[in-house]
């Protein structure tokens, strides 16, 4: 846990999930440069109304808690983070008002003084997320975004421009920068190009894909190889597709497997609400649940005969197999005396070794030049 001080107050702020010898903090350049801009400007009083928008792990909210802003964020860990890092300050739950990302982010007849939103890797979220801003802001509206210089390119600025209105930026401080966009009531916006669907090849299934959900605009080349090879057997009872996205796998062994029950596992409240509508279509009737959650927080010891996982090697901007390792670790718990934990991952990531440890065993079940496909048994 590290310090982050502001001219607001000083806070003390950890990323999530906890981790023994952290590298990282729970904030960067970008969080720092917002907050000085909004203390410099003036811009925070008691009657501000603020909406902020994919605060990683409460830097913001933390910061601006005593304007009682409106949270809005897609990251169930993000949230977690957020909860702590309150508890940890002694700020009180109730001066957050969260909402995940596919609620209504406030009163339409109550515009927004403060839009604060910052800058993540995905331009279809940002996209999707500045359609939702629209309706809650007017010209007296100070709509601030921040990130880091790598991370705004021109793609984003036009994002702005064609939804929000005329945009600037600011000069790069410690490789951060701010985006200003002025609300142009006269704007006539595009349509919002998310939600979006493709049809699964080789089947009929209409793939209905939210904003923030990986791979959302056709099958990728790693689920298209662990669905071409996905597991059979009347054993598997209980099924879990964790770290689902828009829910393929789950819904391909679903198929494979008729008998089984599926539990779709992420974290992002969109790749839950995708798969749920895709299992749906699919099965009518049919048993299942879905879970937004970190890793495998909420299910059950000993309860699963098959968990299939494509881990993710990110969080937010910090690239590494530390949410891989967790996956794994509570898999073990999760999972039956024999049951099975499938893992597809790019080979250079050495997957086999950490599993083999956990496990002590580990089979490839398959390969190619760029994929393998990893299964351990519980003992």
């Amino acid at each position: 846990m590290e310090t982050l001080a502001t001219p607001l107050g000083d806070f003390k702020l950890s990323r999530f999930p906890t981790r023994s010898k952290e590298t990282l903090r729970a904030w960067d350049a970008a969080d720092e440069y917002l907050i000085n801009f909004l203390h410099e400007e003036q811009l925070l009083t008691a009657e501000c109304n603020v909406l902020i928008l994919n605060d990683s792990f409460g830097a913001l909210s933390c910061s601006l808690s005593a304007t009682k802003p409106i949270v809005v964020s897609d990251s169930f860990i993000a949230y977690q983070g957020l909860l702590i890092n309150l508890k940890g300050n002694s700020i009180d739950e109730s001066n957050i008002g969260f909402r995940d990302s596919l609620r209504e982010y406030g009163e339409v007849n109550q515009p927004y003084n403060l839009v604060l939103l910052k800058i993540t890797k995905s331009l279809a979220q940002l996209e999707d997320q500045l359609h939702r801003i629209r309706p809650y802001i007017d010209e007296n509206t100070r709509v601030i975004a921040s990130g880091m210089v790598k991370g705004i390119h021109s793609s984003t600025l036009q994002l702005f421009e064609s939804i929000i209105g005329t945009t600037t930026t600011s000069l790069a401080r410690k490789k951060a920068r701010l985006i200003f966009s002025q609300f142009n009531p006269a704007l006539n916006p595009p349509q919002n190009s998310y939600p979006k669907t493709y049809t699964l090849e080789n089947t009929d299934h209409v793939i209905f894909n939210h904003a923030n959900v990986f791979s959302r605009e056709k099958l990728d080349i790693g689920t298209r190889f662990l669905i071409e090879n996905l597991p059979v057997s009347e054993h598997y009872q209980q099924i879990v597709d964790l770290g689902c996205g828009n829910g393929i796998v789950g819904l391909m062994a679903a198929s494979a497997n008729p008998g089984a029950i599926i539990n779709f596992v992420d974290e992002s409240y969109m790749a839950v609400a995708s798969a749920k509508e895709n299992f749906t279509k699919a099965f009518p009737g049919r048993e299942a649940s879905f879970y937004v959650t970190d890793c495998l927080k909420g299910i059950v010891p000993n309860s699963c005969d098959l968990i299939l996982n494509n881990p993710p090697f990110h969080q937010q901007n910090a690239i590494g197999d530390f949410i891989a390792v967790q996956m794994f670790k509570e898999s073990l718990i999760a999972l039956k005396p024999g049951g099975e934990l499938w893992v597809i991952g790019n080979r250079h990531l050495g997957y086999h070794v950490k599993l083999k440890r956990l496990f002590g065993n580990c089979l490839t079940v398959a390969s190619n030049k760029k994929f393998v496909i990893l299964k351990v048994k519980k003992n």
